[in-house]
């Protein structure tokens, strides 16, 4: 079993704020999920090959190639603001 302290330390480090009378119940929550991952230490996992992908996909990869760009006017035609050719936005770092 968890001791008070110990669950207390676990809800500050994520931001909890746990009452007091909801403590015991978390407490026993808390203690039940740890049994379990005590259990699961307990298994022998030596001949299991670890799991990369569940579906066996891997990434297609291609070479980039260039190809036309398209009209900056095109792709400014939308832009609430313009500034030197480019789209203009707010500053978002002081």
């Amino acid at each position: 079993m968890i001791e008070k302290k110990d669950l207390e330390y676990v809800a500050a480090l994520a931001k909890l704020k746990l009452r007091e009378e909801d403590l015991e119940k978390v407490r026993e929550k808390f203690s039940m999920v740890l049994d379990y991952v005590s259990m699961l230490n307990k298994l022998d996992i030596e001949e299991v090959e670890p799991l990369i992908n569940v579906n066996g996909m891997t990434n297609v990869m291609r070479e980039d190639e260039v190809g036309e760009s398209m009209n900056r006017e095109t792709l400014l035609a939308n832009a609430p603001e313009k500034m030197y050719g480019c789209i203009k936005v707010s500053k978002i770092i002081e």
